[in-house]
This record gives C-alpha cells, structure tokens and sequence, in this order.
C-alpha cells in the first residue's frame, strides 16, 4: 500500500511517496529528469511489502514547497543536503540509498561525502561523476552523448520542450515508459515554475571539487541501450569504488530502467540491500 506523505524540513516540505513498516530497514530512493518520485512506485510498493520502509521523494524544485527560484540553489551540496535532511526527518541515522538519472548522481556524491550515513548504495543509468567525467573528456561517443546538457542551460529550453504538449518532453522516453505515466510529468512540469527548477540541476554549475572514491557498499546497473550514458563510463564505474562492488548489465533496456524493467530492477535491489 503506497502512502502519499509531506516530509518536513529546514527548506520546506518534499512531498513522497512510501511503503513499509515504520520500523522497517530504511531505504530512501532519487529520481531523475524529467520525473518524479513516483518513477520508483514498483519498486517502494514491493520493497515496503518485504518489510523495508522506502520512501521516494520529489526532489528540490520537482516538490512545490522546496522551489527556489534561483538556479544557484541546485547545486550539488545543497541537493546532497536534502537527501540527509529528509533522513534526518524520519530521524534515520542511516539508511540505504537508490539513485536514477540525476538522482544516481546525487547519490554517488552522498556516498562520497557521507559514508558514515549509508548502509549500501544502488545507483541505476549514472556512472560514478568521476568516471562520468574521464568520459566526456576523452571518449568522443560519451562527449556527444553528453552534448544536450549544454544545450539545456541555454534560455527559451522551457519553451521548446512545453510546446505541442510537451512534445519535446515526450520523445525522451522513447515510448519505453507507460503514456500515462509520461502524462503526468508533462502535467506536473507545465505547472508554473517547475520545469525551471528543473532544468536548474543543470544549470547550477559544477561543483567545486571531484566527487571522491566510494567506500559503501555499491551496486551499479546500467543499460545497454542508455542514450545519455554510454559503456566508457559504465564499466570504469568500478575504479571509483573501493568497498564490495557489483556491477550489473541490464540487455535492450533504455536509460528508463525502473519503469521499463521494473521486476528486473527490484530483484536485484532485493538482493543487493538484503
């Protein structure tokens, strides 16, 4: 059964979805862009039935109580701080961590800065922003593959990809994710002021050093069909990983692994946190 609950903090309340006994083992997800949490439905609503408490919750600027308006207020420290913000709401002193897309790598950067907080990592599509990183300076597939990205800083981004419906914003899922679901983000990224703060993540600028080397415990799954992320990164993932490391390879799935493998995914997260 999935809860829809507000999380509060010092900059305002996520809103989330959850599942699982309050006391389970407890399992905090990311999404990505263009999504939102309930990108992680699947997988919240059968880890909560195995007895783990996961919560997924809408990021800084996908939630309407936590939507600065400066893109300066994206950057990664402040996106890290609201992952351990909203631990600390439910006051977990650790917990594991599951990252997609741009939540895969918050969730590096978490893991980094902040082992002491982690009991294992998942991340999913992202490859460590180290090796990420490496790729785009020295593969030339993962430099075109990352040329979007500049691209979406630019003005007038919001409104291509709000026009005719969202089309723009359709096409990115390649019809590989159910249409209602792509529906919803459309719907919930026309709302006033949301797909900028969205495209803030990206417009933040780096951040200020290198993401370090990963000592949690880390499963890293990536796609063989990923548009965005290409197999240079991938399979350097593992040099920026120092504790136990698992590397899984999901065949003829795209980048949008939770909702286009969703029964894949979730046993290998059940497996992996178990």
């Amino acid at each position: 059964m999935i809860e829809q609950i507000g999380v509060p903090t010092d900059e305002g309340v996520f809103d989330a979805i959850a599942a699982g006994p309050e006391d389970g083992r407890p399992v905090l997800f990311l999404h990505g862009f263009p999504e939102a949490a309930v990108e992680w439905e699947h997988q919240v609503a059968v880890l909560g039935r195995a007895g783990f408490r996961a919560v997924a919750f809408d990021q800084r600027g996908y939630s309407p109580g936590v939507r600065p308006e400066r893109a300066a207020e994206y950057g990664v420290e402040a996106l890290v701080g609201d992952v351990l913000a909203v631990a600390d709401s439910f006051g977990w002193s650790a917990f594991d961590l599951v990252g997609h897309d741009w939540g895969g790598a918050v969730a590096w950067w978490t893991a980094a800065e902040h082992p002491g907080r982690l009991r294992k990592l998942a991340v999913v599509s992202t490859p460590h922003p180290g090796a990420f990183a490496d790729a785009v300076r020295t593969d030339e597939d993962q430099h075109l593959r990352s040329g979007y990205m500049t691209e979406w800083r630019g003005s007038g981004t919001e409104k291509r990809m709000l026009a005719d419906d969202g089309a723009a914003l359709r096409r990115m899922f390649e019809f590989r994710v159910p249409p209602s679901r792509v529906d919803e983000y459309v719907r919930r990224l026309s709302e006033p002021g949301a797909l900028t703060a969205a495209l803030n993540w990206y417009r933040a600028g780096r951040p200020g050093g290198k993401a370090g080397k990963v000592s949690v415990p880390t499963m890293y799954v990536w796609s063989t069909e990923d548009v965005a992320f290409g197999s240079t990164a991938a399979l350097a993932t593992g040099d920026w990983v120092v504790g136990p490391y698992r590397f899984e390879m999901l065949e003829d799935v795209s980048h949008w692994v939770p909702e286009e493998a969703p029964e894949a995914l979730t046993a290998l997260l059940l497996e992996h946190l178990r």
